[in-house]
């Protein structure tokens, strides 16, 4: 049986964003394990780099790129380049890793309590699937409202435990 990991990286295929930049943790490692061939992983030393990286690559190709970021301290490192990003209107989808969904009323260290709203407003929508199998179809939506004009960045916050759950 398909994962979310293996579904969303078939939709990342798909949609042409085989290029993935960030600076990962703990929380993106079910994403990264077992990367494909395929795609190609820019390692920024700083989430700010990863975004700044991002937003060119996507105004210079015309696509929407990805980039990836750990918890609420990866996306506030991100966030200065996030308003440029919403100030150029560029296409990006940020996705954050989060805890384990049974370890969030816990809220453990480098819990985002308010994934969602972290990004505000430099976001054209910002959301956290309530379930691990709403992730690739979060994943489309999010690309849909990043390309739709006017273009800009989009967030999805993911718990770690959703890459290995069934499709």
């Amino acid at each position: 049986m398909a994962t979310v990991r293996d579904t969303t990286y078939d939709l990342l295929r798909a949609l042409g964003m085989t290029t993935v930049f960030g600076n990962p943790g703990s929380t993106e490692e079910p994403f990264l394990r077992d990367f494909p061939d395929d795609f190609h992983y820019v390692l920024a030393l700083h989430e700010a780099s990863a975004v700044g990286m991002a937003d060119g690559y996507a105004q210079a190709s015309g696509r929407a790129a990805h980039v990836n970021l750990h918890t609420a301290p990866g996306t506030g490192n991100g966030m200065g380049n996030l308003v440029t990003s919403w100030h150029n209107r560029t296409p990006l989808i940020v996705t954050a890793g989060q805890q384990t969904r049974e370890m969030l009323l816990l809220e453990p260290r480098l819990t985002s309590r308010r994934a969602t709203e972290l990004p505000q407003p430099y976001v054209k929508w910002s959301h956290e699937p309530t379930r691990a199998q709403d992730v690739p179809a979060a994943l489309m939506r999010a690309y849909a409202t990043a390309m739709q004009p006017p273009a800009g960045p989009v967030f999805l916050s993911l718990p770690l435990d959703d890459w290995g759950q069934p499709a």
